[in-house]
């Protein structure tokens, strides 16, 4: 009985060593094993609905593996690190937005890249964590909730990089940036009265927005997504395709190499879609 006793007190510090481990790197292990779990599901459907075409599995195996150190990495970084270079990570984020406008790649009628030694990046990516990072560390060092004054230029530093973004054209990477810092000031306890002008303003601006500032083919997304039977076989097909294919497979899914949209080449992009 001593034994046994001496044995799970062992079992018991081992595991207490193993989890100070994992926290002195702020990992939560368990949260970790979900996500190589869903990583690998990921990546056997994708290998199924691309129909065995094994360079879309290498190259999400490359992201995946780049991903998981990069969390890493990034897990052991401060708070207050961020918070005292949340400035510089933004200035050069505009800067870089700025240099697509004169120096960019342009690909499908968009200019969103930028190709430094035969690598090309979209410096817009980088304001989804700069944007709201900026606006964390500007209003974290003013009183909360935040006044009016703290509000127009917390809105200034989320309208400026969206606006240059919105440019290239990218309308929905755009809508993300903005919806990341305005989601910082909702959190920062931003007054109902500022909530309900900014509803009201969005509302007054959508016919504006919708006349003069979407592009046809912008329009054409909004109303196929809406009504996707209106254009069967053009911007349409993707949308009916893709729910037929969810509808067809259920929640089980029709099975390995087996789903009939993805295998029988009904999907343009079946590896995405």
């Amino acid at each position: 009985m001593a034994e046994f006793d001496r044995q799970l007190r062992e079992h018991g510090s081992s595991i207490h060593v193993h989890r100070r481990h994992w926290y002195s790197l702020r990992i939560d292990y368990f949260l970790l094993a979900l996500l190589i779990l869903l990583m690998a599901t990921g990546a056997f459907v994708l290998y199924s609905a691309s129909g065995q075409q094994i360079m879309y599995l290498k190259r999400q195996l490359v992201f995946m593996g780049v991903g998981l150190v990069g969390m890493l990495v990034v897990a052991q970084i401060q708070p207050r690190f961020l918070e005292r270079w949340a400035f510089l990570l933004y200035g050069a984020g505009l800067a870089l937005l700025i240099a697509v406008i004169f120096f960019g790649v342009g690909a499908k009628g968009a200019q969103r890249w930028l190709s430094l030694g035969g690598f090309r990046f979209q410096p817009s990516e980088l304001m989804k964590i700069a944007v709201p990072l900026m606006v964390s560390s500007y209003l974290g060092a003013r009183i909360l909730p935040p006044r009016f004054g703290a509000v127009v230029i917390s809105v200034a530093m989320i309208a400026i990089p969206a606006v240059l973004v919105g440019m290239q054209p990218d309308l929905g990477t755009a809508l993300l940036i903005f919806a990341a810092g305005g989601f910082v000031l909702f959190l920062a306890g931003l007054r109902k009265r500022y909530l309900f002008g900014a509803v009201l303003g969005a509302l007054l601006a959508a016919p504006l927005f919708w006349f003069y500032l979407l592009r046809d083919y912008q329009k054409l997304r909004i109303m196929t997504l809406l009504d996707p039977q209106s254009d069967k076989l053009g911007a349409g097909w993707n949308i009916i395709q893709s729910t037929t294919a969810i509808g067809a497979g259920g929640f089980s899914g029709k099975g390995w190499f087996a789903g009939t949209q993805s295998q029988l080449d009904f999907l343009p992009e079946s590896h995405t879609d």
